[in-house]
């Protein structure tokens, strides 16, 4: 789109002569524009348009910074920005109205190439080719920005609506209007210019790394103790690390010999970590394994075996050389350390870093493990840092639970069905309930279970769960309420959102907190009600010490990237010393004086590690947003709460918490609140 005016013309003949000064480039070395020219460019620029100077000094030099000599010479450079430059208010609200129009069109579609080119490896149905890891590893979005850097149209997104970074914006957000917050975000958009080769190198990594953890399952029934008895269902088979921890909780509840399973559990988890794994016993029925001796069988005869060989640690190690290819393509954010954390999460490694050791080191831990410990009869072990029984499912078992759950779900679409009653328990009316649910579509998972946003409106959001044959499980169950959060979030924060640009939240911590706001219920969901007087003190409770569980897990992850960082040439068995090292580290300095036994590895067990690179610091920090989102929502309908605050869409996460709470996101609430709910408890 081009906005040129009759004295724009004249402008760009007066400033073409001299434009093209052969002086010393500030710039980053891919760029071909000089400091005088761009001081050229800006002074020509405000003396025309005085009060759009502020605009125009930080946007010329942004635009300059990723000028190639491809995109031409320095004198084209000049004339560019002034034919370019939009300075009245009408058109540069028709500007960047086109804009998202386009960027819909584009995002939108792409992205449902993504997904329906990975329907394959995350949807169940045939056996996965090779072809179609190949289609399901290609990044359509991969030539995008070289396409759109190409025709201008990134240059004339800078030139307009220049970049603030995450300081400005805390700063100066409070004060922008809705559209000035619009102009901001599409700022955002191009600011670093990464060769689409590099961008599907990452695809292809986080795919083949996603496919492998998907189909790491452990047959539980074949899984022997030393008296070669098996303890599970034969017929059951978890995937790591979500099935293992999430049958690990549901034990707490099993009086007969769910300690002996958590124990089984916790070494499974160990060898996974080390990598002492079998190689034979990955999503194999044929061979039965006694993990506390690390024994395998077959036809009840102990057989030699070979461990799995770093391939855990390979993935791992293959997202980060592709992360770190790009690294100098990005010198707004030049680590994927800052792309996660100040560009992503838009919050500091070490502002998360603080936030993470000062609550996991509060003295409110050892007073909530005291309480756990009285209320298990023991002494605490490593593996209660997944301890369930401050969730009401603590005192309903599994078995029963399944059974309610496969009745009601016996395919997707009894799950697709069932949605809006789902947020009409939760206070929606009916129409917005199926308005909502009309942009989502149910699909049985591969994995564990996800969900998977849409980028235009005409397309539907995926809610992705496992199904079984015989219907969904509890654990699928929990997980589809979980995933739906998502998809609810996804929806609203699409539709519902005043310009497309800001369509989301702040980061994905806050569609996670919606996310456990709905899991949190999943029990009232299905009909089990609660006349227990402690059952608010319950639920923080229960929100604190998941919050100490996944803090460790995530500082375990963070502090590898960063290792990885100073060690760029490390192998995978280096990479996997290293994980073992820093989760005991970790480990002994904040759990072990709370869990017992010293040098546990088995922080290191979250999948996210490998597929979901730096994902997992969002899970605590949604957390502690939910815990404030949780009080904000006490004796008030939640879903006006949702519509009234969620449609503000992405705002920094401080602005956004303080529009919808009055506070800033802080972890003081849950501490004080968690000290309250223990005096009450005891």
């Amino acid at each position: 789109m081009r906005k040129v005016t009759t004295v724009l013309l004249s402008t760009v003949l007066l400033l073409s002569v001299g434009c093209g000064s052969k002086n010393t480039k500030t710039q980053d070395s891919m760029s071909n524009i000089s400091k005088t020219t761009i001081d050229k460019v800006v002074k020509q620029l405000s003396e025309q348009y005085h009060e759009q100077s502020t605009r125009i000094e930080r946007s010329i030099p942004q635009a300059a910074a990723l000028w190639q000599s491809s995109d031409g010479t320095e004198e084209e450079f000049c004339q560019f920005c002034i034919e370019q430059f939009v300075a009245n208010d009408e058109d540069l609200a028709n500007l960047a109205s086109t804009l998202q129009r386009n960027l819909e069109i584009l995002w939108g579609n792409y992205n449902k190439m993504n997904v329906d080119m990975k329907l394959p490896l995350h949807v169940v149905g045939s056996d996965i080719t090779p072809l179609d890891e190949i289609f399901g590893s290609f990044d359509p979005y991969a030539h995008l920005t070289d396409d759109l850097f190409a025709n201008k149209v990134a240059f004339i997104t800078i030139i307009n609506f220049p970049f603030y970074n995450l300081e400005e914006k805390n700063q100066m957000g409070g004060e922008w209007s809705k559209q000035e917050w619009a102009y901001a975000r599409l700022g955002d958009v191009f600011t670093a210019r990464i060769p689409a080769e590099y961008n599907q190198n990452i695809s292809n990594a986080l795919t083949s790394s996603d496919s492998y953890i998907s189909a790491y399952n452990i047959v539980m029934g074949n899984l022997l103790n030393d008296k070669n008895e098996t303890l599970f269902p034969k017929d059951m088979k978890l995937i790591s690390h979500w099935g293992l921890r999430d049958e690990l909780k549901s034990n707490y509840s099993n009086k007969e010999n769910g300690l002996e399973k958590q124990r089984m559990i916790y070494n499974v988890m160990k060898h996974i970590v080390n990598q002492t794994i079998p190689e034979c016993v990955i999503n194999s029925e044929e061979y039965q394994w006694n993990p506390t001796q690390n024994k395998v069988y077959k036809d009840g005869k102990e057989t030699s075996f070979t461990s799995e060989p770093m391939t855990r640690y390979q993935y791992w190690l293959n997202n980060f050389k592709a992360e770190q290819a790009i690294d100098k393509f990005t010198p707004t954010y030049p680590t994927c350390i800052e792309r996660s954390f100040n560009e992503s999460m838009e919050l500091s490694f070490e502002e998360i870093e603080t936030m993470f050791t000062e609550f996991i080191s509060s003295e409110q831990v050892k007073d909530v493990a005291s309480l756990i410990s009285h209320r298990l009869g023991r002494d605490l072990e490593p593996f209660d840092i997944w301890y369930d029984g401050f969730k009401s499912r603590g005192t309903v078992s599994e078995d029963e639970l399944s059974a309610k759950t496969r009745a009601l779900y016996p395919n997707k679409d009894a799950v697709s069905k069932d949605l809006p009653r789902i947020l009409v328990a939760l206070g929606f009316d009916k129409e917005k309930a199926n308005n909502i649910c009309q942009y989502i579509t149910v699909d049985p998972s591969r994995g564990a279970g996800h969900a998977w946003e849409a980028s235009m409106k005409s397309d539907k959001a995926r809610l992705r769960t496992r199904i079984a044959e015989n219907g969904m499980d509890y654990k699928g169950y929990n997980i589809a309420v979980h995933e739906f959060g998502h998809n609810v979030e996804q929806t609203v924060t699409l539709h519902d959102v005043d310009y497309y640009i800001m369509k989301g939240v702040p980061s994905t911590a806050f569609t996670e907190a919606l996310a456990f706001v709905f899991q949190k219920r999943d029990l009232e969901l299905l009909g089990y009600t609660s006349s227990d007087p402690n059952k608010e003190y319950m639920k923080t409770l229960d929100i604190f010490w998941g919050c100490y569980e996944i803090m460790g897990v995530s500082l375990v992850d963070m502090y590898v990237w960063k290792w990885l960082y100073e060690n760029q040439n490390a192998t995978a068995e280096e990479l996997k010393n290293q994980v073992v090292s820093t989760a005991k580290d970790v480990w002994n300095k904040y759990y072990a004086p709370i869990l017992g036994e010293t040098d546990s590895p088995i922080l290191g067990i979250y999948s996210h590690m490998i597929d979901a690179p730096l994902y997992l610091p969002n899970y605590p920090f949604g957390h502690i947003v939910e815990f404030q989102l949780e009080q904000l929502f006490a004796g008030k309908n939640i879903a006006e709460e949702i519509m009234r605050i969620y449609p503000a869409g992405r705002l920094t996460p401080q602005q956004w918490m303080i529009n919808a709470t009055g506070e800033k996101v802080s972890t003081k609430p849950l501490l004080l609140a968690t000290q309250e709910a223990v005096t009450k408890i005891k």
